[in-house]
């Protein structure tokens, strides 16, 4: 019952010249996208996850696939080498300026950084540190007609005491440098900027009625108007706002132009709006499922004859739309139907680019060559093997879907006794199956993790039958992220093990499908596992 079907497990394009949403059903949160020619490219917030920054490709906006990555490690590099579950790369922007690709975010204990290349799929340029600071986050490059170029950026309270502000600032055209900021080499500011030093309150969201939690803000220049589209709200109840100006320096009228309204998706808004070589405009946008993420969903946009935006579906002269379920698909050539990689038959060259650690990797910490076309994840000593949120070598990826199966096989040669390997479902709490080698042999087990510094405790725990290095575990998540888990020892069987487990999201993220191989730090001989494949497929 588990041997998973060919296919991905969430399609948006039902293939009637429809689509559903969300357009992508996988926690690619906060996302920004860009059309450049026929191509659309969107970037999302990957936090501690390395390789971060995706960027994702698209040529119709409906069907996806991970391009590549901007971030093969993250800066500073020393500092992520652990674990830092929730910092990291937080909302980045993207955009496309004298025939290169930018992508700008912050990282709220660091600050804000840049990268640019060429061609979108890499390779990116070094993170350039484009300020230092604490609290610096939701970044957004901008370049006027006029040749130059600025940053707008939200404030995380938790770290500078700041909120529901967005602040504006003088940029180099060419990425270098802010130019509110004294001269590295002389000291000095410039004679005269757009922006004051340390730059220029833009839109304060306190004098705005009913405005909170104001963040996310995306600059667009669409003829005598400057547009600063933000969600505003918080993540779960949100709306998303515009601000329009006939200078980039405001003052800005503000508009809710999305939000839930009678539909059934909870906080639309933070994204990116778009247009098509033939003139239709659309809005992507996230909403929080909790253990699955933030996932995007693409809603219509069209603009009133006062030239304000309306998004979603809303009646004839309202000022605000709200969430399609479903909606014809853009006006674009047909695309095959897809969704980001899932499935993982370790065949090519490196990982597939679904993968991630939750800190940057060392080399050592698998191979695709000691055993061509398996993944071999040697155990690795940790701390504490009895809590893998604190573990640095799990390699994760996203929930891909409301309800699907996930599977592998593990062939365990351990040498160490409590050496672990298995398949685990990740978050603040969190369930794995899988095998630990112990003095009185290798015990499939079924382990849970309530959250916080509290440690494992056994669900189930079976010696394996003698003899037997190969099994197979998978887990169903159903509707509602719960979660059965399944094992084949030595092809007895496929069998359901143990009960029903809940999955929960990390800390701002959704949960995670996770699979390692950890052994106490004390070890000093340790072995390894071999996995031939990882699958995931419908439900």
């Amino acid at each position: 019952m588990v041997d998973v079907a060919e296919g991905d497990a969430w399609i948006a394009d039902l293939g009637d010249g429809r689509y559903r949403n969300p357009v992508l059903c996988a926690d690619f949160s906060d996302p920004d996208a860009i059309r450049v020619g026929d191509d659309y490219y969107l970037v999302s917030s990957t936090f501690n996850q390395v390789p971060g920054l995706p960027v994702l490709h698209s040529r119709d906006l409906v069907n996806w696939t991970i391009l590549g990555h901007v971030l093969p490690e993250l800066p500073p590099v020393e500092r992520y080498r652990e674990p830092r579950p929730g910092q990291g790369v937080w909302a980045p922007s993207l955009r496309h300026h004298a025939g290169r690709f930018w992508v700008c975010w912050g990282d709220p204990d660091v600050g804000i950084f840049l990268a640019s290349a060429a061609d979108p799929a890499g390779p990116w340029t070094r993170p350039h540190l484009l300020v230092a600071g604490s609290g610096l986050i939701d970044a957004c490059p901008f370049w006027d007609e006029d040749g130059t170029a600025y940053v707008v950026h939200g404030w995380a309270r938790s770290r500078s005491g700041i909120r529901n502000r967005l602040t504006l600032r003088a940029m180099a055209p060419d990425g270098s440098r802010l130019l509110d900021e004294p001269d590295p080499t002389t000291g000095a500011l410039p004679a005269t900027t757009a922006t004051p030093p340390g730059g220029l309150l833009l839109i304060d969201g306190d004098q705005v009625p009913g405005c909170h939690t104001l963040e996310g803000p995306k600059l667009y220049r669409r003829g005598d108007h400057y547009y600063v589209f933000a969600p505003a709200g918080g993540v779960a109840e949100g709306w998303q706002s515009v601000f329009r100006s006939r200078h980039l320096t405001g003052p800005y009228e503000h508009r809710v132009v999305l939000s839930q309204g009678g539909s059934e998706v909870n906080g639309p808004h933070q994204g990116a709006w778009v247009d098509t070589p033939g003139g239709q405009h659309w809005f992507l946008h996230f909403q929080d499922r909790g253990a699955y993420g933030r996932i995007t969903h693409l809603q219509p946009l069209r603009w009133t004859a006062d030239d304000w935006p309306v998004i979603g579906a809303a009646d004839p002269g309202a000022e605000r739309g709200e969430p399609v379920p479903a909606h014809p698909r853009p006006h674009l050539p047909t695309q095959p139907r897809r969704a980001p990689q899932t499935t993982d038959e370790f065949t090519g060259p490196c990982l597939g680019p679904q993968w991630a650690w939750p800190a940057n990797p060392r080399q050592d910490w698998y191979s695709l060559t000691a055993r061509p076309g398996w993944l071999r994840l040697p155990s690795q000593p940790t701390e504490n093997p009895d809590h893998l949120g604190t573990a640095a070598a799990v390699l994760s990826q996203r929930f891909p879907a409301l309800a699907f199966t996930a599977s592998t096989e593990v062939e365990f040669r351990p040498r160490a006794v409590g050496e672990r390997t298995g398949l685990a479902v990740l978050g603040e709490r969190y369930a794995w199956i899988g095998l630990d080698h112990t003095e009185d042999g290798t015990h499939l087990v079924l382990r849970l993790h309530l959250g916080g510094d509290d440690h494992e405790r056994d669900l189930l725990r079976s010696p394996l039958p003698a003899g037997t290095t190969r099994v197979g575990l998978a887990v169903t998540v159903r509707p509602e992220a719960r979660c059965q888990f399944h094992a084949n020892p030595g092809d007895e069987g496929w069998r359901e093990v143990g009960e029903e487990f809940t999955a929960r999201p990390g800390r701002w993220v959704g949960a995670r499908l996770g699979v390692f191989a950890l052994a106490p730090a004390e070890s000093t001989t340790t072995g390894h596992v071999d996995l031939p494949y990882f699958r995931v497929g419908p439900g």
